[in-house]
């Protein structure tokens, strides 16, 4: 279950097939990247969706480019910033919070994927404040998300906090509105 493309290898990115993107670059390096045609994503992007580091390193380390944006406008970093857990993951947690603690590894182990991820993408030339059509940076996902980690490796590179998304928000305004105070202090200490 997930998204489905008509570019096979934003299909393969999406699988976490490294093999098959392998073999696509090798047919034609200029596939790298290539946009699908129904939502302009790239390999990078469909990558990043899929939270997979190792594919997202393998096409940075083939040149992809941190700039192109889908058809929404979003970049790869736009895609990191928006993870969070799948229906399936909240389910395992749930079911095994009470074992052993395992669904609490379970769930700092995904928050450290998107963390390393994170900062895989923020180690290329990707344009920190890049708005999406709704007006939004990575920044304003990483705090709708509600993500202390990913909020501080933006803070880190100096993400601009004073970016208004189209419904007039910053990043401090969306924190005091869902009065995610530990957010709101470190936006108000980076500023």
């Amino acid at each position: 279950m997930g998204i489905l493309y008509s570019e096979p290898i934003c299909q393969a990115a999406y699988e976490d097939d490294i093999h098959q993107v392998y073999r696509l670059l090798v047919s034609d390096a200029r596939k790298i990247d290539a946009q699908d045609e129904s939502t302009g994503d790239t390999p990078l992007i469909a990558a990043c969706r899929r939270g997979s580091e190792r594919l997202a390193k393998y096409l940075l380390d083939q040149n992809a480019d941190v700039t192109i944006r889908n058809k929404k406008q979003r970049t790869c970093l736009h895609y990191v910033a928006r993870r969070t857990f799948s229906f399936l993951d909240y389910l395992m947690i749930a079911i095994l919070m009470p074992i052993l603690l395992i669904g609490y590894l379970i769930m700092e182990e995904k928050q450290r994927k998107t963390t390393n991820l994170m900062k895989t993408i923020l180690s290329s030339k990707v344009d920190i404040d890049a708005v999406d059509n709704k007006g939004n940076t990575a920044i304003h996902y990483a705090c709708q998300r509600r993500s202390h980690r990913l909020m501080a490796l933006l803070l880190e590179k100096n993400a601009d906090i004073s970016i208004k998304n189209k419904d007039g928000e910053t990043p401090l305004d969306m924190a005091r509105r869902l009065k995610f105070n530990k957010i709101v202090a470190m936006l108000r200490k980076a500023d």
